[in-house]
């Protein structure tokens, strides 16, 4: 069970119920994991959730980077929860499975895409080593260009404050559907 569980609709206060329709019509379509943890302070959630909203949806990188960006950081952090969120989301958008597979491992992947093995080097640097080479900070202006490269760090902080919430509050990973008994 999570440290702090997630707030039931009918003890929220108005603040609280205002962020959680937000969220819950949003393109998310739900309220769980750090999202619920964060409406324990409203405004906060409001705030972190636009952001997650602009990382996830509207940012300039293509979904497959995106996704390789965020499994890259849950993977680093250990965050089961955001790991399993953004499974089916990464294959849907593109990243190999062998690829996935890698990650999963800890492992080095095989990237048959130049851009996939930036946003891959890039995110373990930056977020393992807390810099990034000027080799690799050229790489990615020359690969991302600077709305791509704003983007990607953008999206690394942000899945690092997920995880980081995910750590910290002891968020259950989300239940696997077995089927039947």
């Amino acid at each position: 069970m999570a440290r702090l569980p997630a707030i039931k609709q009918s003890q929220m206060d108005d603040r609280q119920k205002q962020v959680y329709d937000v969220i819950a019509t949003g393109p998310r379509g739900s309220v769980r994991g750090p999202l619920a943890v964060w409406l324990h302070r409203a405004d906060f959630a409001d705030k972190a959730q636009a952001l997650g909203r602009y990382c996830r949806y509207d940012s300039s990188l293509a979904p497959r980077l995106s996704e390789l960006a965020i499994l890259t950081t849950a993977r680093i952090w250990d965050a089961t929860f955001e790991w399993q969120a953004h499974l089916m989301h990464a294959l849907d958008a593109g990243l190999h499975p062998n690829v996935i597979d890698s990650l999963s491992a800890d492992k080095l992947p095989m990237f048959a895409a130049e851009d996939e093995e930036l946003v891959y080097e890039f995110t373990r640097e930056l977020n393992i080593k807390r810099y990034v080479s000027d080799e690799l900070y050229e790489r990615a202006i020359l690969i991302l260009g600077k709305a791509g490269t704003v983007d990607l760090v953008g999206i690394l902080g942000y899945y690092a404050l997920i995880s980081m919430t995910i750590k910290a509050f002891d968020v259950d990973p989300i239940p696997v559907d077995k089927g039947e008994d």
